[in-house]
């Protein structure tokens, strides 16, 4: 009796020890979510400079980026101008292949030009969201602002 009784209470131990250990599972959107981390530099020559902003993203089904050339799937909006730069951020899983992926993503802007195309600087900052190939749309975010110098 005292044997089953201590059986009872390890296998009850190591029961409720497994459990604590377990990973809490967590659901993530199929629309891909992303949050802003930087931009640099701080100041750019305008037309001459190229600019990157760096974002966070989480994708629930992992179908992020492309591979095919041609296809755009990051959007930029300048907001003194409203001029969106469009670019491609290469596929981030496997196809077919269901995974949360989580990560960070530098977006580059070849060259920022000057809005009221006047001899002054002038302060910019850029509006991102990105889609994934099933064409959902993540969230907008806004970065601070830069300097743009004739």
């Amino acid at each position: 009796m005292i044997q089953k009784t201590i059986a009872l209470l390890l296998i009850t131990a190591l029961a409720i020890s497994y459990s604590g250990c377990k990973k809490e599972e967590q659901d993530y959107s199929v629309e891909p979510q992303i949050s802003f981390v930087s931009i640099s530099p701080g100041s750019v020559q305008a037309y001459t400079d190229s600019l990157v902003i760096q974002i966070e993203y989480t994708d629930g089904d992992g179908d992020l980026g492309e591979n095919v050339s041609g296809v755009e799937n990051a959007f930029i909006t300048d907001l003194r101008s409203n001029l969106v730069y469009a670019l491609r951020i290469r596929q981030l899983g496997p196809d077919n292949s269901n995974i949360i992926i989580k990560g960070k993503l530098n977006l580059i802007i070849p060259a920022v030009g000057l809005s009221q195309g006047g001899s002054s600087s002038e302060n910019a900052s850029f509006e991102v969201y990105i889609v994934d190939r099933a064409g959902h749309q993540s969230n907008k975010i806004t970065s601070t602002a830069i300097t743009v110098n004739p």
